[in-house]
């Protein structure tokens, strides 16, 4: 057989394909993976979730438009949690999307949040028309926000770790909009958050129902 010898630039270009495939792969290779994912498929409904501590409410999966969701009641006018998914940090990302609807003047309040009970929360306040970071009950920041009531809001709350800060950054947007690159809103703390589980909260101030679908918390990499 005779042996065929490469060009220099046949060899540039296979050089360049070597390289962008050892590059993907490498990328895939670093993607975050879900530590936990639920879009309440496999709940019976009329039920809530097995794996989840009910803090208070009556939550149950319920179907809806050809999927699951997980439901509060418009009453009693409360505020209700539960916890779901790993016991967590940081460097963790929890995401969901949320539905729910107005009533003449009076608005849900709905948040996600991270490191349990008492950790860091991001909240939808359509009445003051802001999106909220709060850490327990202390309000740690407030950016404007434009919720809409009947459509699809998705969230996501991470927390990352560098040096000795912690990075909390949370971000909201309508369905069928980009994600925001950045995040909305932020807040930088010097004291080691508690290990805890992920949240959902509601607050059915408008009494009409709160829905929660598409759970997912991911391991972020480590930051440098």
């Amino acid at each position: 057989m005779k042996k065929r010898n490469l060009t220099p630039r046949a060899l540039r270009i296979g050089g360049l394909f070597l390289a962008a495939v050892l590059g993907l792969a490498a990328a895939r290779a670093e993607d975050p993976k879900p530590l936990y994912t639920n879009n309440f498929s496999q709940v019976e409904t009329g039920k809530a979730p097995e794996d989840f501590l009910i803090l208070d409410g009556g939550w149950i999966v319920k179907e809806e438009g050809g999927g699951k969701v997980l439901e509060l009641p418009g009453a009693p006018l409360d505020t209700y949690g539960a916890l779901f998914g790993p016991t967590t940090k940081s460097d963790i990302a929890v995401t969901a999307r949320v539905l729910s609807t107005k009533k003449g003047r009076r608005f849900p309040t709905f948040g996600l949040g991270l490191n349990g009970q008492s950790g860091y929360r991001l909240q939808v306040a359509p009445g003051k028309g802001e999106l909220e970071l709060y850490h327990g009950d202390d309000l740690l920041a407030h950016v404007p926000f434009e919720w809409k009531s009947g459509d699809w809001t998705l969230l996501r709350l991470q927390i990352t770790h560098s040096g000795a800060v912690w990075k909390v950054a949370g971000k909201a947007w309508s369905k069928g909009t980009p994600e925001p690159e950045q995040p909305l809103i932020t807040s930088s703390e010097d004291k080691e958050p508690a290990p805890g589980r992920s949240a959902i909260w509601g607050s059915p101030y408008a009494t009409t129902p709160i829905q929660f679908t598409d759970l997912v918390v991911t391991k972020l990499p480590a930051q440098p």
